[in-house]
């Protein structure tokens, strides 16, 4: 691996994007290219098995474009299928995930509290994040809940006040009343964090994974030498279906004219 190499990201949709955005911010000059396996989106609801083979197909695509790092910006491939490609990728790139990070910080700054956690069904039903809150052996209170139509309908509307009314359902569980935090357990839903926040009258803090992962992504490449200083900032943006609002959705984050490459996973 060397520094000029590119960063590979990936997700079902634009919610990766989220993350891509503050990586950009973090390391303006590295370059970045984005997988959104959009024929495939959400993964939330898609089987283990269904997802880890969707992974691993993106992290070979993105080894043939020589990465140096893949970051899986999907909670719900992470947590169904991070060890599984990492196991693939071996030592041909580094592989970073979205929950470890997030998980490390709760055991830094939010010990004793009780902290909600709102993602798809595959990851919460996977129970990751309080498996892993146990080994670091972290006195955190965790109250999950599925919220599964807010990626889809975050893909189909953006942050549109329709929203708005999701999340008076999903947000008024018993599970997510009288907590200290709230953990958006989907890349996705930084694009709503202030409904969110609105939601709670701002009397909540709302945990955004996107800048939290940038961090780790950078501090990982800084360990390796790999930081990448006289890049241009390159970027390029791969679909496994072309969808309207991606390619709208995407201009939200990036000022600069997005082109979207067309690449079908199984063809």
């Amino acid at each position: 691996m060397i520094a000029s190499q590119p960063i590979g990201i990936f997700d079902s949709g634009i919610g990766g994007l989220t993350i891509a955005h503050a990586l950009v911010k973090e390391l303006a000059k590295e370059n970045i290219i984005y997988f959104g396996d959009t024929a495939h989106l959400p993964y939330g609801d898609k089987s283990t098995a269904s997802i880890q083979a969707y992974s691993i197909k993106i992290a070979q695509l993105l080894l043939e474009q020589e990465c140096k790092l893949i970051l899986m910006a999907c909670h719900s491939a992470s947590s169904a299928a991070y060890e599984l490609v990492k196991e693939y990728v071996a030592n041909q790139a580094m592989v970073v995930n979205v929950i470890d990070p997030v998980v490390s910080l709760l055991k830094k700054k939010y010990q004793g509290k009780q902290i909600g956690l709102i993602g798809t069904r595959q990851t919460i039903n996977s129970n990751i994040f309080k498996k892993k809150i146990e080994e670091l052996n972290a006195s955190i209170t965790l109250f999950p809940h599925i919220t599964n139509l807010l990626a889809s309908a975050i893909e189909e509307f953006g942050n549109h006040a329709v929203i708005d009314q999701l999340l008076k359902i999903y947000l008024s569980h018993p599970n997510l009343q009288q907590i200290d935090a709230i953990v958006l357990a989907c890349t996705h839903y930084p694009i709503i964090k202030e409904r969110i926040s609105y939601y709670y009258n701002h009397s909540t803090e709302v945990i955004d994974p996107s800048s939290i992962v940038a961090e780790t992504v950078k501090r990982a490449l800084e360990k390796n030498n790999l930081i990448n200083i006289d890049g241009v900032g390159n970027k390029r943006f791969y679909v496994s279906d072309y969808t309207d609002s991606f390619a709208k959705n995407a201009t939200l984050f990036f000022d600069d004219e997005i082109k979207l490459e067309h690449y079908p996973l199984w063809d």
